[in-house]
C-alpha cells in the first residue's frame, strides 16, 4: 500500500484501489488528498497491467466535500503541495475528474457522506455502488457558493434534467434509494460491503478485453454530444480495429475451446 497523507493506494489483483483518508473530517479534501489523486489517475492510466480502478472512502465515508480550512492551512505537506499546483493551476480539476477522464473504468464505492465536492467527484466515475445510508447532495447554493466541479454541465447529462435541477437549486440531501431512483448510482447494497461489490464488479470487468473495455468507454463518452448519425459513425471508428484486433480473435477461440481468455492488448 502507498500514497500520501490523506490518500492511500492499493493494488487489488488487476484494480487500484484508491481511499480517501481522511476519516475524521469525514474525507474533506485537502492539497496532499488532491495531488494524490491526480498522480493516481495518471498511474493507472499509465500501467497496462491496472485493468480499473475502485475510488472510495476510509471510515465510512466517502468525500464531504472541500477542507476549505485544509486548503489554506499551515503545514510542510501542504507547502510542498502548494508549488504543485501553482506550477499546474489546472491539478486540481484533474484531480477532481472535470479536466481528466481516466482510461480505465472507475468504479466508486460510497458509504456515507458523499456531498459537495464529493457528488461532483461521483459524476466523473462510470459505476457507481452505495450502502443503504449514504448521503449524496450539491450543498453549494446553501452557503450562496456555485458548484464549480463540472455539476451544472455533467449532471443534467447523467440523470433526467429535471432531477439535476432539483438537486443543484434546493441543495437538499438525497438517500441512497432516491440517488438510485433518479440514475445518480447504480446499486444500493447493504451498509460497509459497497467496497466488496465494487471489488467483484472490478474483477467482473478485469476479465473482459481491456482494449475493448477502453474502447467502450471511450465511445460512449466521446458520442454524448453528437448527433446519432455521427455517433454511429464514431462507434464503428473506434469498434472496428478493436473487432480486427488479435484480442478480440483470442476472446472468440477461448469462448470456443471453453477456456479463460488470455488477453494481450494487442
Amino acid at each position: 500500500m502507498s500514497g500520501t497523507e490523506h490518500l492511500t493506494v492499493e493494488r487489488i489483483g488487476a484494480t487500484m484501489v484508491l481511499t480517501l483518508n481522511r476519516p475524521e473530517a469525514k474525507n474533506a479534501l485537502s492539497l496532499p488528498m488532491l495531488a494524490g489523486l491526480h498522480d493516481g489517475w495518471l498511474e493507472a492510466d499509465a500501467d497496462d497491467a491496472i485493468r480499473s480502478v475502485v475510488l472510495t472512502g476510509a471510515g465510512g465515508a466517502f468525500c464531504s466535500g472541500m477542507d476549505l480550512k485544509a486548503l489554506h492551512g499551515p503545514g510542510p505537506a501542504d507547502d510542498a503541495c502548494r508549488a504543485r499546483f501553482k506550477a499546474d493551476p489546472d491539478l486540481h480539476w484533474k484531480a477532481m475528474l472535470r479536466h481528466h477522464r481516466p482510461r480505465k473504468p472507475v468504479i466508486a464505492a460510497v458509504e456515507g457522506p458523499c456531498v459537495a465536492g464529493g457528488t461532483e467527484i461521483l459524476q466523473g466515475t462510470d459505476i457507481r455502488i452505495a450502502g443503504e445510508s449514504a448521503v449524496f447532495g450539491l450543498f453549494e447554493v446553501r452557503r450562496g457558493l456555485f458548484p464549480v466541479g463540472g455539476s451544472t454541465v455533467r449532471l443534467a447529462r447523467q440523470i433526467p434534467r429535471t432531477h439535476a435541477l432539483e438537486m443543484l437549486l434546493t441543495g437538499r440531501p438525497y438517500t441512497a434509494a432516491e440517488a438510485a431512483r433518479i440514475g445518480l448510482i447504480g446499486h444500493v447494497v447493504p451498509d460497509g460491503t459497497a467496497l466488496e461489490r465494487a471489488l467483484e464488479t472490478a474483477a467482473l470487468v478485469n476479465a473482459n478485453g481491456p482494449l475493448a473495455v477502453e474502447a467502450v468507454k471511450a465511445c460512449v463518452h466521446d458520442t454524448a454530444g453528437l448527433d446519432e448519425a455521427a455517433g454511429l459513425a464514431f462507434e464503428l471508428e473506434r469498434g472496428m480495429p478493436v473487432i480486427g484486433s488479435a484480442d478480440a480473435k483470442e476472446g472468440t477461440r477461448a469462448f470456443a475451446e471453453k477456456r479463460p481468455a488470455v488477453y494481450r492488448r494487442a
